[in-house]
């Protein structure tokens, strides 16, 4: 039986990949279907993928990062909700912030949502939203982040938000922080540094990379020491501090922060994204 393929689902692939409708609709056809195995199929034809590891949570709402008085620890959530026009509501974005503030005082989603607010918990406020609004209203995601010194960052519109730790706080680190912030916002890092990267993600690069050199022609005894190759590239393209810094593209993220101070390391980030 043939597997029906939507323009929905077409439309989701391109935006997912940036390749072209023909393409992500051959891809899925290919795949049966199956998103993932339908970006692999693009990236081994040498599809330019925009997002490596994109965020594929499709609802809408609004991701909202808080940090503690002493900036040592800081939380994001996200508030779900099914369409758009909710999601920019005055009062949604409102509760969606007074709910991040509150969620810093818990360790985990499951406290958070048994947490009292106002005389009931925070799952009741939920389902009590849903009711108001026709919409389900959910908390989609929960990260927390202690460090030193922790900085956060929101992207207009509230569809992005990150947190980034630093190992000390330094003169000029809260700029740090925020700059280091709003790169791991625009970025979509798969993980701090290379050390941080899974097996299972290496494998797959290594694989996606000799497939590509095969396409090329490329004789078989060469292609791990080229493979190789790539995948430093990916780690360079795809580790936080690794990544060129977006304000200037001579300095890592790592040279930027030790510009700040030379003691100055990034110990760790958060990233909820939505849409």
């Amino acid at each position: 039986m043939m597997v029906k393929i939507t323009a929905a689902d077409v439309n989701t692939l391109r935006k997912t990949t940036g390749a072209g409708m023909m393409d992500c609709k051959n891809a899925l056809v290919e795949a049966e279907g199956d998103f993932d195995k339908a970006i692999e199929i693009l990236r081994k034809k040498g599809q330019k993928v925009a997002a490596k590891r994109a965020d594929r949570d499709s609802s809408e709402g609004a991701a909202i990062a808080k940090v503690n008085a002493d900036k040592t620890a800081g939380v994001i959530i996200s508030l779900n909700c099914e369409t758009d026009f909710v999601a920019k509501n005055e009062t949604f974005v409102s509760l969606a912030t007074e709910l991040a503030e509150l969620a810093l005082q818990y360790d985990d989603k499951e406290a958070f949502l048994q947490a009292n607010y106002n005389g009931i918990t925070v799952q009741e406020k939920l389902t009590e939203q849903t009711g108001v609004i026709g919409e389900k209203i959910e908390i989609g995601g929960f990260r927390r982040l202690s460090a030193p010194f922790v900085g956060s960052y929101i992207h207009a519109g509230n569809k992005i938000a990150t947190l980034v730790g630093l190992s000390a706080s330094v003169e000029g680190v809260e700029e740090a922080a925020k700059d280091v912030a709003m790169q791991a916002a625009a970025m979509n890092p798969v993980a701090l540094d290379q050390s941080g990267v899974d097996q299972e993600t290496i494998d797959k690069e290594i694989e996606i990379a000799k497939d590509q050199l095969r396409q090329e022609g490329k004789p078989e005894e060469m292609l791990d020491k080229i493979a190789q190759g790539k995948l430093k590239r990916f780690f360079k393209d795809n580790t936080l501090v690794n990544q060129d810094f977006i304000k200037d593209s001579k300095k890592s993220v790592a040279q930027y922060v030790k510009s700040v101070d030379s003691s100055l390391e990034v110990t760790g980030f958060e990233r909820v994204a939505l849409g």
